[in-house]
């Protein structure tokens, strides 16, 4: 993982002041496949312009959705207090936002419309966090505001990350660390195969807490087949 970061970066550096680089993509696509992910894609691609909102099992999710659909993400902003995970974040066109600070949602909303207008796909955990694996945490609908009402150029798209069978050992359990959790996952052998559920645009809403509930839905219905069960509210 290390060669590959420095090939990259290197790659990126050289490229990124007369096209947009490819690097990061490749990048992550890569740490995916040496972190031992056999992805598997189902449901047509993700349009430019798209929000995907996702549910969040591991790390490992991050590299997944990129390396598959070219995506940049949402993140949290205390990522910014880790430079090389910033700059690296920064490079793959991330939002950062404060999920604390509720008086910014319309300011953090409105960037999110903007890196939209960018062309990428942009992906939104609205779980807020990883979970065990076993369990689909609710969707907290704040974020979903700048997509209430749905404008009717962003497509918003459910993608269901299934582990399968693995899923409860790519979760990220209570208690354990960062550095720990990243280790244990690099230290499986074999491989695991992941599927990327594509699913059908949701229907336009005015209402950001329908947004959020029809988009757990899709992914629960998707999930379910795996074992994963919505946790009780």
């Amino acid at each position: 993982m290390l060669a590959l970061l420095g090939i990259c970066v290197i790659a990126h550096l050289i490229v990124r002041g007369w096209r947009v680089s490819p690097w990061p993509r490749r990048l992550l696509r890569g740490i995916a496949w040496l972190a031992g992910a056999r992805v598997t894609t189902l449901g047509a691609p993700a349009e430019e312009h798209s929000l995907l909102i996702a549910n969040h099992v591991s790390w490992l999710d991050i590299p997944m959705l990129a390396g598959a659909t070219g995506c940049a993400f949402v993140a949290k902003d205390d990522l910014r207090n880790h430079p090389l995970m910033h700059w690296l974040c920064v490079e793959n066109g991330t939002v950062f936002v404060d999920r604390g600070d509720r008086n910014g949602i319309r300011d953090q909303a409105a960037t999110m419309r903007e890196a939209l207008e960018t062309g990428r796909p942009l992906t939104l955990f609205p779980e807020g966090t990883v979970g065990d694996g076993g369990t689909l945490l609710p969707f907290r609908p704040a974020l979903l505001s700048a997509f209430a009402p749905t404008p009717e150029h962003i497509p918003v798209r459910p993608v269901a990350i299934d582990y399968g069978s693995a899923a409860r050992d790519y979760g990220w359990p209570d208690g354990e660390s960062g550095v720990a959790n990243f280790l244990r996952l690099l230290g499986r052998k074999g491989h695991v195969p992941v599927t990327l559920h594509l699913l059908d645009p949701l229907p336009p809403s005015n209402d950001r807490k329908q947004l959020a509930r029809a988009a757990h839905d899709a992914i629960a219905a998707a999930l379910a087949p795996s074992g994963v069960a919505p946790a009780a509210v």
